[in-house]
């Protein structure tokens, strides 16, 4: 993302029914690769402390089963994608880094008593426009797996943007004689991605099961399970089971939890118990040093001793 892209060099890199829009949006794709990397990141820390910790994202674009094959995992993965996507164009509209589009527009209602509207709010229109042209391609242009798994898909990206979409809300700022705020000028803004990514983990864990069945005159996805609740447009959604991930399986996409660092203390999906799956752990006692009894001292620095202590480390057998 450091560099201007060439459409010869960088477009042929990415998927066939991308490389148009590559080619038409040069000046889109640094603000994509960002959000491919940010995608990734916050993946990983939001599955920090479960048996699937997101480390297989790092392979991109060569997935591993676990992303490709409408799991409850690759649910999560392609809403967050859909919605960084679409959130980096959105803000680089609004800080003047493209060059068609601008400021997202004023919002339609009054602003509140005292206060005005202005500023530069995050083109959102824009960003989920052009994120869901990107994002959904392969989906649109039928190709990667079969119709089921593209609308699974293609709606997982749809939800990941309407929850960004519920999420632009009101920032102000406040002008006055000392901090007065006797007026505040108020713009439409899009919360940090990490916001979205807490919101998409819920949604995770409440995924619905899914097939893709004809329902009167064309295809649909329902529940698999009659007695289930019907699938609405902000529920995540996949197609088959997720294996425990406790043990190495390159034909399910688990790598295992062998040599995972667990937390002894916790009765939480960290916890040695769960994250080793009954296996057990070996416990590690190692030293460390560290800053210890500091002290201001005037003028200007803090002074610290160096200490030692004893810390255990508790590791998956």
């Amino acid at each position: 993302s450091g560099v201007a892209w060439n459409e010869s060099q960088h477009c042929r890199l990415l998927l066939p029914e991308q490389l148009q829009l590559c080619r038409r949006h040069l000046e889109v794709m640094p603000s994509i690769v960002r959000a491919a990397r940010r995608t990734q990141a916050l993946c990983q820390q939001s599955f920090a402390d479960m048996r699937w910790n997101c480390s297989s994202i790092q392979r991109a674009p060569s997935f591993g089963p676990d992303l490709l094959t409408g799991t409850r995992e690759a649910a999560f993965v392609h809403a967050l994608a859909a919605a960084a996507v679409a959130q980096g164009i959105a803000r680089s509209c609004a800080s003047g880094e493209l060059p068609l589009c601008s400021c997202g527009p004023g919002p339609s209602e009054p602003p509140a008593p005292g206060s005005r509207w202005g500023g530069c709010g995050d083109n959102l229109s824009h960003g989920l426009q052009l994120g869901a042209a990107f994002t959904d391609g392969s989906a649109r242009a039928g190709t990667g797996g079969t119709p089921g798994l593209r609308a699974v898909n293609r709606h997982n990206g749809a939800v990941g943007r309407a929850v960004l979409r519920d999420s632009l809300d009101t920032r102000c700022k406040c002008h006055g004689v000392s901090g007065s705020c006797s007026v505040k000028t108020c713009w439409k803004g899009l919360p940090e991605l990490g916001e979205i990514s807490s919101d998409l983990k819920s949604r995770y864990l409440a995924a619905l099961k899914v097939t893709h069945r004809l329902v009167g005159p064309r295809k649909q996805l329902i529940p698999k399970e009659g007695d289930a609740r019907p699938v609405t447009e902000m529920d995540l959604v996949y197609l088959i089971n997720s294996p425990d991930y406790c043990t190495p399986n390159p034909q399910l996409g688990s790598l295992g939890t062998q040599d995972r660092p667990c937390n002894r203390s916790s009765v939480g999906s960290d916890s040695c118990d769960l994250l080793c799956c009954g296996r057990g752990y070996n416990t590690y006692t190692e030293e460390v040093t560290e800053r210890c009894h500091c002290r201001y001292r005037w003028c200007c620095s803090v002074v610290c001793r160096r200490c030692r202590r004893s810390l255990q480390r508790h590791v998956c057998k």
